[in-house]
């Protein structure tokens, strides 16, 4: 293992690590749920056409294509219904999300698509957790019910996020 092999693999950990430990309180608002939401909706997408980019795996490609489709689709109605009520939305990933994608784009081949999907299995544990929060949680009943309408379709990416991780392990 090289040097910068080392490197990559330790800053994405941290940032990865970092990600995790930030993790929402019992109580948020909704303009808090929402600018939120919409991040992670851009970063998922941000990521995805990283992956049409660089892996050579149609089933991650495949994958990617279906993330950036469904997020398109989440993020267009998170942004209605701020829009109804006078809520922001955020117009880029987090610093964070940001960082993840900078460290993907230095993988390459089998490299990229282990990374890729580890990537995509914690950002849909973090956002299935934002999401569970909200649903129980934020100070307004619309923003709660939209985002328990999107829980299913979150689980659903995840599995399939955890079944691709487990097949680029196996390839290693």
């Amino acid at each position: 293992m090289t040097t910068a092999h080392i490197v990559k693999n330790g800053l994405l950990a941290a940032v990865l690590g970092l990600t995790a430990a930030t993790a929402w309180g019992q109580s948020m608002d909704a303009a808090e749920f929402v600018d939120e939401a919409t991040a992670k909706g851009i970063a998922e997408i941000e990521t995805s056409k990283l992956a049409i980019e660089k892996s050579d795996n149609t089933e991650i490609t495949s994958f990617a294509e279906k993330m950036i489709d469904e997020h398109t689709k989440a993020n267009e109605k998170m942004r209605d219904l701020a829009m109804e009520k006078n809520l922001e939305v955020s117009d880029d990933a987090t610093l964070m999300d940001q960082g993840k994608a900078m460290i993907l784009q230095l993988r390459d081949g089998e490299d990229f698509n282990e990374a890729y999907t580890n990537n995509q299995v914690v950002a849909h544990e973090q956002t299935i957790e934002l999401f569970e929060t909200a649903s129980e949680n934020v100070d307004d009943e619309e923003v709660r019910k939209l985002a328990e309408e999107m829980l299913p379709k979150l689980r659903e990416h995840l599995a399939k996020a955890q079944e691709l991780q487990a097949m680029t392990e196996a390839q290693q």
